[in-house]
């Protein structure tokens, strides 16, 4: 009865929400899959139509309604350009919870989400596992971007150009830290996220080594959780808020000035959906969140705004330098509205030219699991990223997500393109 209550009060809720939109169709010009579908029904507009009426929805056809709100990269081009002000991601991610309170999780996600990833460190066995087997079953793609590709796979990953784990994470190459802060007068938590562990660790190493050049402490606790935004993006609150509550009991009580982190999907779901969702939450564990989130940076933001961004090389002929371009992960400059901050610290290395490519801060089409459901369309949407990068000439594209790089890396690999990707905090920790 008490769940039933909820949910009641859950819908109410989310009407009122919806009720902001005029219907005036702004957000069809900026939609990165209504650009490749033309559907209406794949746009905000389309899919809060059809969020009026859920509850009526969800009795008469819960799939039909699940399957329109799954797809869906939420990359927030629609509430960054509603005139109206509609928080369009929030309502998305609301619906979703509802939904999947009253249908109830799917098996592979409950395997997935339940039974490994609220448990990092079964998680983190599983992947070291399978780091060693993955020879077997791959074969290099490119050498220049490192990346895979498996034809024996291909079934159940299509044609990707994908990178593998790395040989070693990073919370096996760095123990738990816990420095005090030096010439800079302060200390950062470090929260690394999935990807710079398991994928990227030379982020993770790019980070510790411009915390140290500029005298920060650092707060670095071991296993570390997923910051919840798959389980979240599924509907799936019990993982989220499990995933949340580990994080807050090695975040919660740290001593610490900030918590920066390279991942940007990592820092808008700490400071965004973490703070949106907290009334789930204990008043203890929630007034822990809302400090978190306020402490919440991402790494270039606190380089650039908090310790000066300052470059070490001796000048460089013109002549010299290599040409690179930035990408804008979705979720920094559209949530968060970061986007000088990672070129000052790319413009700080001499080294490099940087150089804007059209439609810089268009989506990569990675979403993250909208990559895995609806891959044809995220490759549709990353090609064109792809040809923007290729047609500036650039020798390197940097961004600040690892999912971006991963899904970047992917179409520029497939293409046989002769440009790296690389982290913008790396091309800033190479200054130094």
């Amino acid at each position: 009865m008490q769940e039933l209550r909820q949910l009641t009060e859950s819908l109410k809720s989310l009407e009122d929400e919806i009720c902001g939109c005029m219907r005036c169709g702004l957000c069809q010009s900026v939609c990165p899959l209504f650009a490749q579908t033309l559907n209406e029904a794949d746009v905000a507009r389309g899919k809060l139509s059809l969020l009026n009426g859920l509850a009526s929805e969800m009795l008469k056809d819960a799939d039909g309604v699940k399957q329109r709100l799954d797809k869906c990269l939420l990359c927030g081009s629609c509430a960054a350009n509603c005139p109206s002000g509609v928080s369009a991601l929030n309502i998305f991610m609301k619906a979703r919870v509802i939904l999947t309170a009253y249908q109830g999780l799917s098996q592979p996600k409950r395997l997935i989400f339940r039974g490994m990833l609220s448990h990092p460190q079964f998680f983190n066995k599983l992947l070291e596992i399978g780091t060693k087997f993955q020879s077997l079953f791959t074969k290099p793609a490119s050498e220049l971007l490192g990346t895979s590709c498996s034809k024996l796979m291909s079934p159940l990953i299509g044609n990707r150009h994908f990178t593998p784990l790395a040989d070693i994470p990073f919370h096996k190459r760095y123990s738990a830290k816990d420095t005090q802060a030096g010439k800079s007068g302060l200390k950062a938590a470090f929260y690394y996220g999935c990807l710079t562990d398991k994928v990227y660790p030379r982020i993770g190493e790019a980070v510790l080594k411009v915390l140290d050049h500029h005298g920060v402490g650092v707060f670095m606790p071991d296993n570390q959780a997923c910051c919840g935004i798959p389980a979240l993006a599924s509907g799936d609150m019990k993982t989220f808020k499990e995933l949340v509550q580990l994080n807050l009991k090695l975040f919660g009580n740290g001593n610490f000035d900030v918590l920066v982190t390279p991942c940007a999907s990592c820092t808008s779901t700490i400071k965004e959906y973490w703070t949106l969702f907290a009334k789930e939450f204990s008043a203890q564990d929630a007034e822990k969140i809302k400090a978190i989130a306020a402490k919440t940076m991402d790494i270039s933001e606190f380089v650039s705004a908090k310790l000066g961004v300052k470059c070490d090389v001796l000048s460089v002929k013109n002549d010299e330098r290599k040409r690179i371009t930035y990408h804008d992960p979705c979720h920094l400059k559209k949530t968060l509205k970061i986007s000088s901050q990672p070129r000052a610290l790319i413009a700080a290395n001499a080294h490099y030219e940087l150089v804007e490519m059209n439609e810089a801060d268009y989506c990569c089409g990675c979403g993250g699991s909208f990559n895995l459901q609806h891959y044809e369309t995220s490759k549709q949407i990353g090609n064109r990223k792809r040809d923007n990068i290729v047609a500036s000439g650039a020798d390197i594209v940097a961004t600040s997500c690892p999912a971006c790089m991963m899904q970047i890396t992917d179409m520029l690999s497939q293409n046989k393109d002769n440009v790296n990707v690389r982290h913008a905090i790396e091309v800033y920790a190479e200054s130094i």
